[in-house]
């Protein structure tokens, strides 16, 4: 009977070649002269895995009869092997288009930040440095229209119907382009951006108009010298930057300019003397460098802060000698450019020359008693009482007029509470001559003593002309009190006692002079306390500096 044959292979693992491999017979010398070290099948499967050259290894194979590299394999290899140079040379391309991208933007950055003025070139950004070519103008036939090429920089007035805009609208316009982070650059630097400006759309008959101006608005928020004081600043600004100035009225609760001063066209003419004022539609509060720049009470915050104090102050001074150039720019300005018209000029005279009947030795003692909504700084009540004053007056006499009795003393009082002078009056009238326009024989200066205690917030309820007469008279009590717009044989004040929380008193320094408001200032900015004329009784020397320019709201 046929006996089945029995099974060889019944496991379901991967037979093992080597199982079934034949010997190879050893031989003295093999192919390649080492028969004791020949290569095994797996040895070749080995260097075939690890890209042994195919031609040696069938060659070393075939000797043995027994194992062979078909073409499928290589074909195979060849195609990995494709794949994997392909893959690389994507990945390296995208590596250098990123090199060559950070490279630019890095060439950018430096551009921006060194050479500012080539990239804006390059952009075709027009900025307040840049020379305006005829390239750089929209231009149709003969009209010429310029502001801005980027969009970005346009300021629009698109939602706005009069013009010029009024104090807190300007005020508005600066607070959107002062959010964030302050800038810490130079005070005239441009923007890396570019200068942010409104149109100048050509008009016909606007062939005249300044090329570049800087305008005070006046809009009777704050007192008569608050504005006064920040406008001399302003008006500094101008002859620095060689641009033409103006004062602006349109809003003013105290009448015209004209009413009161003379026009700074006049006073102040500028580069282009006689050159138009540019239409109220393209004036700019902020920034400061666009074309035709606005600035009032208001917004005088964002230009004559911190930066205008780093730029404008001596930076090698110490403490009140820091001051120095910018008390220069208000003497100047006063001197200058502020100069009173001959309606005003008629009026101070007048009053001078009745001062000096009372005064017995051609000198006074000027005291200004600021009463109505103005606190005092230090002092712990509503004002600082009226001994203070007689105590400072009679102090500073008999410090500065040296072998003159106090008999002949001459106080004058520049006030707006009939009250305060007559607390002057009560403690001093036994002993000394005491004038104020309240007490004055000429009916024409009575009249412009103040109407009441002032509050600027209950000012505009006078009628415009009451106004206007208040106005005259704080001008008139100031020129007195200060001694500014006198002339070289008028009657000037020995010293002024006033509270730093009015700007009459700031101003009153710059009427009297550096040198005789704080006498022989030494190196380290120490007001020399026995040459001082400007005495003041509410801070008392208690903040450095002492003294400062104006105020800002």
């Amino acid at each position: 009977m046929y006996r089945p044959r029995s099974l060889t292979n019944i496991t379901s693992a991967r037979p093992n070649a080597l199982d079934n491999q034949l010997l190879i017979p050893r031989t003295p010398h093999s192919h390649c002269g080492r028969a004791e070290e020949a290569y095994t099948d797996f040895e070749l499967q080995q260097f075939a895995s690890n890209n042994f050259p195919a031609e040696q290894t069938t060659r070393y194979r075939s000797r043995g009869g027994h194992y062979n590299f078909n073409g499928t394999g290589r074909d195979k290899e060849g195609e990995e092997r494709g794949k994997m140079l392909m893959s690389t040379l994507f990945y390296n391309s995208l590596l250098a288009m990123g090199c060559l991208c950070a490279g630019f933007l890095l060439f950018l950055i430096y551009m921006s930040y060194y050479r500012p003025e080539k990239l804006h070139s390059y952009l075709g950004i027009v900025t307040e440095n840049t020379t305006i070519s005829p390239a750089n103008l929209t231009t149709s036939h003969h009209n010429i229209s310029t502001g801005p090429t980027d969009p970005h920089l346009l300021i629009s007035y698109a939602n706005y119907t009069s013009f010029p805009l009024k104090p807190v609208e300007y005020l508005i316009e600066c607070a959107k382009l002062n959010k964030g982070y302050m800038s810490h650059g130079d005070y005239w630097q441009p923007h890396k951006m570019g200068v942010m400006d409104t149109l100048h759309p050509y008009r016909v008959g606007n062939e005249e108009v300044c090329a570049s101006t800087i305008t005070y608005m006046l809009d009777g928020k704050v007192g008569l010298l608050a504005d006064l004081a920040l406008l001399a600043q302003v008006a500094a600004l101008a002859r620095e930057r060689n641009r033409t100035f103006f004062v602006d009225d349109t809003y003013w609760n105290r009448g015209k300019w004209l009413d009161h001063f003379m026009d700074v066209r006049s006073t102040q003419p500028g580069p282009e003397p006689g050159c138009k004022a540019p239409p109220p539609e393209e004036l700019v509060a902020c920034p400061r460098l666009a074309r035709h720049w606005v600035v009032n009470s208001r917004t005088a915050k964002f230009h004559l802060g911190h930066t205008y104090s780093n730029a404008y102050e001596d930076p090698y001074a110490h403490q009140l000698n820091r001051l120095k150039p910018m008390f220069k720019f208000s003497e100047e300005s006063f001197y200058n450019t502020i100069r009173l018209n001959v309606e005003n000029t008629r009026l101070v005279q007048n009053a001078r020359s009745e001062l000096q009947v009372f005064s017995q030795f051609d000198s006074y003692i000027a005291l200004h008693l600021r009463r109505g909504d103005r606190e005092p700084a230090f002092y712990r009540g509503d004002h600082v009482p009226a001994e203070k004053f007689v105590e400072a007056a009679t102090t500073a006499w008999s410090r500065l007029s040296q072998g003159k009795s106090l008999e002949q003393l001459t106080l004058f009082v520049a006030t707006d509470s009939a009250l305060a002078l007559r607390e002057i009056i009560d403690l001093t009238s036994a002993s000394y001559t005491v004038f104020s326009l309240f007490q004055s024989s000429n009916e024409e200066l009575r009249a412009l003593a103040s109407p009441g205690d002032y509050v600027q917030k209950k000012f505009d309820l006078f009628h415009v002309e009451e106004r206007i007469r208040a106005t005259r008279g704080m001008i008139v009590d100031f020129a007195l009190l200060s001694g500014m717009w006198a002339k070289e044989d008028n009657l000037t004040p020995q010293a002024v006692v006033c509270t730093f929380s009015s700007n009459v008193c700031k101003l009153a320094a710059v009427g009297l002079g550096w040198d005789a408001s704080f006498g022989e200032v030494d190196a380290m900015g120490v007001i020399d306390k026995d040459g001082r004329r400007w005495i003041e009784i509410d801070q008392n020397d208690s903040i450095i500096p002492v003294w400062f320019p104006f105020e800002l709201f």
